[in-house]
């Protein structure tokens, strides 16, 4: 009774699967799309940040069926600059503040647009694994895939057809056997035409089990009368799987790419993550070392300016008689090697403001920026002390932070997939294979009528005991088939009735089979475990090693940033002194208590002073820039999201802490002090002193 029930509900299924098996083509690749929130969050999440396309999905085959199959469309990358840069130049020159110089190098910076790229890269990583494939290697990952050699399975649904015609004419040896009745002393031949139409659907799953279903339909006729239908029509239907039961077994062993391809995304993200941190920390760099370059061209035109006063008086002097020419000749000296000094000092201004040029723009030789002259708004002050409390703090921060330390603790992570399933492929395979089938058969069938019974030669002689042909009458005798009435009509039949008998089940076919693969000495999975476990162990070294220089790092640029912070104290206290003294030795010399060389001496040593100052407080704010870099802070500390930069578009301005509107804070009062101290004195009745 239950059988009755149980082949008509596999035929249905069967009949489902069949005609849904083109939809199952929907997990082609589909064109990238715009995130959804939920989606963004959970890349979010996943990620470091949002990308601006998904290339983890595939083109969608609804309602383009041919989607799939055609390639996506990749827009190339803006060569122009941002339009922002047009936006804030204004009377031909380039304002830009700090804050300006980091947005504008994540919008253009081209080092930001190339590691873009690694990112979506490692998505069409992630759907080739998906797929049952193995992706690539991203710039931080060590590993494209697993080298464990298990039974593959392609995750994609497939459909394979299978058309074909076959029309010949086939010599007969056997005339008996073929029915074509054909006599000993003729070759004849026996004329066959077959169509074939085969249509196979297979799958594979994450739990080592791979689905299949066959629908095969063949029509055949032939020229031999032996057939019991001509032309026939025969059908089949089956449906079964396939389960590894050792090797391959288990969804940890056969999702060990697609994790290592997630995993792989995630080190192109923080790769993405630490090119930003460079880029950053480069800019900053160049900014503030365009700073120091205009102001020492200030200080060396202040320098020039005293020494061109000091020239000017004592020619006076000498031409009324009140000094020697000797000291005019020092002062015409010491005047030539501060236009010198002046000349090599805006040569510097020159090439830094080219470095900045080319770390903001992506086309530093475009019309509107080539001789566009940058104009930093911010100067470089003393910042409050950001060091961590402790220095094995400061290492656990850089251990928990830094882009490279975490690239190689996912790829420690991909290490023991690739172990566990190099371990897994160590056993024997072990393959049950299950399949259930129904076959029908129909065709067009000949009407006898109730005629009088009648022989149909074979064409075969009939023979004695001797061998000699029987002759009755004078006629050879041959072997005939009895045929009880004459042909009336045909009986037609074909593929429906085909069918029929398929879900019907009328001719069932079950099979089970188990096929056992045992690897005499296992030398390949064996090499292959044993440098999964090698491999391991190197990363395992390569860790602690990283570790080694990152504590190294972030050791050297907090001692160089205490060094910097005493320097700038230190500096400004010399600066501060010197002036004094060049102040007291001008008066002694106005009355008459110095001299010439002295005067220039104190003033060389003043303009040193203010020199090693200002160099002192662009050291200082690069060496907090270094020290945030070492401690994996920069991306932090300047509110810059790797979403940011990774579209090229800065969605909210980013903050620099201890600025106000881009100014920093109490620096143009410094600036402003040093300005006035250095600036030429005057009597109450205008002429200077």
């Amino acid at each position: 009774m239950m059988k009755t029930f149980v082949r008509p509900l596999v035929a249905a299924v069967l009949a489902c699967t069949l005609s849904f098996s083109p939809a199952l083509l929907t997990y082609a690749q589909d064109a990238p799309a715009a995130p959804t929130p939920a989606q963004n969050s959970a890349a979010t999440a996943v990620s470091l940040g949002v990308s601006k396309y998904h290339y983890t999905r595939a083109p969608k085959p609804f309602p383009n069926l041919l989607a799939p199959y055609t390639p996506i469309k990749v827009e190339p990358f803006a060569m122009t600059n941002s339009p922002r840069i047009d936006q804030m130049v204004q009377g031909g020159k380039l304002g830009l503040s700090l804050q300006d110089a980091v947005e504008l190098a994540l919008q253009n910076n081209l080092d930001i647009i190339v590691f873009r790229y690694n990112p979506w890269l490692a998505d069409t990583g992630i759907l080739k694994a998906e797929a049952g494939g193995v992706g690539g290697v991203p710039p931080g990952a060590l590993f494209a895939g697993s080298t464990a050699n298990t039974p593959f399975l392609n995750f994609d649904p497939s459909i394979t057809t299978t058309l074909s015609i076959d029309d010949r004419k086939v010599p007969i040896n056997n005339p008996l056997t073929s029915g074509t009745g054909t006599g000993v002393s003729t070759l004849s031949a026996l004329a066959l035409h077959t169509s074939t139409f085969n249509t196979q659907f297979s799958e594979g799953f994450h739990t080592g089990t791979t689905f299949f279903t066959t629908w095969d339909n063949t029509r055949s006729s032939s020229s031999s009368a032996a057939n019991l239908f001509n032309p026939s029509v025969q059908s089949s239907i089956y449906v079964g799987f396939q389960q590894q039961l050792l090797n391959g077994f288990g969804i940890g062993v056969n999702t060990r790419n697609i994790r290592i391809a997630k995993n792989n995304r995630k080190i192109a993200d923080l790769a993405f993550a630490q090119q930003a941190i460079t880029t950053v920390t480069n800019t900053i760099t160049a900014y503030w070392e365009l700073v120091y370059a205009r102001e020492n061209v200030k200080v060396q035109q202040q320098a020039v300016t005293v020494a061109e006063k000091l020239y000017n008086d004592n020619k006076k002097q000498l031409e009324i008689g009140t000094m020697a020419p000797l000291d005019v000749t020092r002062a015409e000296s010491e005047l030539a090697t501060d236009r010198q000094n002046l000349i090599v000092a805006q040569t510097a201004e020159l090439q830094q403001q080219q470095v900045l040029k080319n770390a903001v723009t992506k086309d530093p030789l475009a019309a509107n920026v080539i001789n566009l002259e940058i104009i930093p708004s911010d100067l470089p002050t003393k910042p409050e002390a950001i060091e961590a409390p402790s220095f094995e703090q400061a290492v656990g921060e850089a251990f928990a932070k830094r882009p490279d330390v975490q690239e190689m603790a996912i790829n420690l992570l991909n290490g023991q997939i690739d172990l566990k399933a190099t371990r897994n492929a160590l056993l024997p395979t072990a393959t049950l294979t299950a399949q259930y089938g129904s076959v029908g058969l129909a065709g067009n069938q000949p009407i006898v009528g109730a005629g009088p019974g009648t022989f149909v030669s074979t064409g075969v002689p009939i023979v004695d005991a001797n061998g000699n042909v029987l002759v009755v009458g004078g006629q050879q005798q041959f072997l005939g088939n009895p045929v009880p009435g004459a042909v009336t009509g045909v009986a037609k039949s074909g593929f429906g009735d085909a069918m029929s008998s398929v879900f019907h089940s009328d001719f069932p076919d079950y099979s089970v089979s188990l096929n056992i693969t045992v690897p005499i000495r296992n030398r390949s999975a064996q090499a292959d475990n044993q440098r999964a476990i090698l491999t391991q162990r190197q990363i395992e070294a390569q860790m602690q090693q990283l570790k080694n220089s990152a504590l190294l790092d972030v050791r050297n640029t907090y001692i160089a940033l205490e060094q910097d912070r005493a320097r700038v104290d230190a500096a400004a206290k010399a600066r501060e002194l010197q002036q004094q003294t060049f102040d007291a030795e001008q008066k002694k010399y106005q009355l008459g208590a110095s001299t010439v060389y002295l005067v220039i001496q104190t003033q060389r040593d003043l303009i040193s002073a203010q020199g090693t100052e200002l160099r002192a407080l662009t050291d200082l704010v690069e060496a907090k820039a270094n020290y945030e870099r070492a401690l994996g802070r920069t991306l932090e500390v300047h509110r810059v999201s790797i979403a940011d930069a990774k579209t090229g578009k800065v969605e909210q301005a980013t903050l620099i802490p201890g600025t106000i509107n881009g100014q920093v804070v109490g620096m143009d009062k410094v600036y402003r002090d040093i300005e006035s101290r250095n600036a030429p004195k005057s009597d109450p009745n205008g002429a200077e002193k």
